[in-house]
């Protein structure tokens, strides 16, 4: 089973909340990647980040991106995309852009989100979600 990674356990394991290599190493079996929406994601953070925290923040995420492999987001994947966003939207509920780019990539991969926000993706069905 592959796992796909979530902006906010990278952001947690920068911030020193979580140990991510302890993680990692438990999941030694896995094949963990990233999403290409997350890479935007985290992309985003260096861009609006200056000085000191923008190189100390761009150093971490290029040393991320070397140990993952990312999922692009594919016509496939955007094909699940409109369908996630269709049926959430005829349920009344909302679903960030974002998180929905995720799910479906999640989806149209057979992978698993690896998430502390476990609840922005309780909507979508069949995908399954797990917290570090």
């Amino acid at each position: 089973m592959a796992l796909l990674i979530d902006a906010d356990v990278i952001i947690q394991a920068e911030r020193r909340a979580l140990d991510f290599d302890t993680w990692l190493r438990s999941h030694a079996g896995e094949e963990i990647k990233l999403a290409a929406i997350t890479v935007a994601e985290l992309w985003r953070s260096v861009e609006r980040a200056s000085g000191v925290h923008r190189a100390k923040r761009q150093k971490y995420l290029q040393a991320v991106l070397a140990v993952f492999d990312v999922v692009p987001y594919s016509q496939t994947a955007a094909v699940e995309h409109a369908r996630l966003w269709a049926d959430i939207e005829a349920a009344g509920q909302r679903m960030s852009p974002h998180d929905l780019m995720l799910a479906a990539t999640a989806r149209e991969s057979g992978a698993t989100i690896v998430t502390f926000n476990t609840r922005r993706f309780a909507a979508v069905p069949g995908l399954t979600v797990l917290k570090p």
